[in-house]
């Protein structure tokens, strides 16, 4: 990314939030605007796969806490006029790639990588352009997001122009140096006692000049490129989880390191199972007699067997038992446990010899009186 990317480009007004929104709100209104504007809900229309990668690109420096810390300072050293060191005449020892350290990860990163060069007072050679991150999602099954699943994703990036192999130029032609910045891409100006270097006008920073441009990219050298790759989702993922792929996003300029793909996953609620964290939970019915004398009841599992656990005499309502090993599958590949509540059902109608015996059992039990204690703490309070 450029420094005139950094300082013009207006991340907060693209995904429409305030400067001090949260990274809920953000991530929000992300994905809100994705489902609008994505390639595939919008095939054909140009301007929504544009507004696509807008809100892309936004969303990937806003969502990552120290790229927005740097974006938010160089905005602020930069977006009103420039910088201007303090003091007349002085000698200043002064880097940004000492001011903020990189963010490491997948080609760079960090307010020394996005303004590298900035106070170099030599000339220097166009660099290598990582390319931009790419934003997808998909939606799993349960049963996908616990045990793993491959699935086809379809992406829409940047890439090289194929008809020009990336050189903007038209089949036949080559570009030329620009005599501006002598291939640099880059233009320094005095500023005090630095030398300040800005993107070349006349190439626009690609340190080439295309006299004929190609009629597919119209000079750009870059191109859409649709392409559906299998990616395999790791067992045990959950919902809102975004898992980051190195180098599977659009590839990079002038030799630059391919961006990242980010998949953000979303998992459809299941029939029976619930989930927490690595556990799988169920609720399991079972009779008045089944809790109140114990005994062992057989309890479903997500794709396998049933087990069978013994239920303890005396079982309240919402008592919870656990089958291990029966639930989701971790990063180190053991799994969790199925947690199985006990819910007592209560027949509605009771009649002819269940009548009978619900009727002795109360003449049985007509002294014990559950609600005594309750009463007897409320008087005492």
């Amino acid at each position: 990314m450029s420094t005139k990317d950094y300082v013009e480009k207006d991340y907060y007004k693209v995904l429409g939030v305030p400067k001090d929104a949260t990274a809920a709100e953000i991530k929000k209104t992300y994905r809100k605007l994705a489902r609008e504007f994505h390639p595939d809900a919008n095939k054909g229309d140009a301007k929504a796969e544009e507004r696509f990668k807008d809100i892309s690109e936004a969303y990937d420096v806003l969502s990552d806490e120290k790229r927005r810390k740097e974006y938010d300072e160089a905005r602020s050293l930069f977006g009103n006029g420039g910088f201007r060191p303090g003091g007349a005449g002085g000698n200043y020892n002064f880097d940004f790639g000492d001011l903020f350290s990189g963010s490491g990860g997948g080609g760079g990163g960090g307010i020394g990588d996005v303004f590298g060069g900035l106070f170099n007072r030599g000339g220097r050679q166009a660099q290598p352009r990582r390319g931009a991150d790419v934003e997808t999602e998909v939606t799993l099954s349960f049963t996908e997001a616990v045990d793993g699943a491959t699935v086809p994703l379809r992406m829409t990036s940047q890439a090289p122009c194929r008809a020009c192999a990336g050189t903007g130029a038209k089949t036949g032609t080559t570009p030329r140096v620009c005599p501006t910045c002598v291939g640099a891409g880059t233009v320094s100006r005095g500023q005090g006692a630095f030398a300040l270097s800005d993107p070349c006008r006349d190439c626009k920073g690609r340190g080439m000049i295309v006299d004929d441009p190609c009629t597919v990219c119209h000079g750009s050298g870059r191109a859409s490129s649709a392409r559906t790759m299998q990616v395999r989702i790791p067992a045990g993922v959950q919902d809102g989880q975004r898992i980051r792929l190195k180098g599977k996003g659009a590839q990079g300029e002038r030799g630059g390191q391919p961006g990242d793909l980010y998949v953000s996953v979303h998992v459809d609620a299941h029939p029976v199972f619930g989930r927490k964290a690595d556990n799988l939970t169920v609720t399991v019915p079972v009779t008045f007699p089944e809790a109140a004398l114990g005994g062992t009841i057989e309890v479903p599992t997500l794709n396998g067997p049933a087990v069978k656990l013994k239920l303890p005499a005396g079982s309240a309502n919402g008592l919870t038992l656990r089958a291990r090993g029966k639930g989701a599958t971790r990063k180190d590949g053991t799994r969790g446990d199925l947690l199985v509540t006990v819910e007592v059902v209560v027949p509605k109608h009771v009649t002819g010899d269940a009548l009978s015996a619900l009727e002795q059992y109360r003449e049985a039990t007509a002294s014990d009186d559950p609600r005594a204690a309750l009463f007897q703490a409320a008087e005492g309070a």
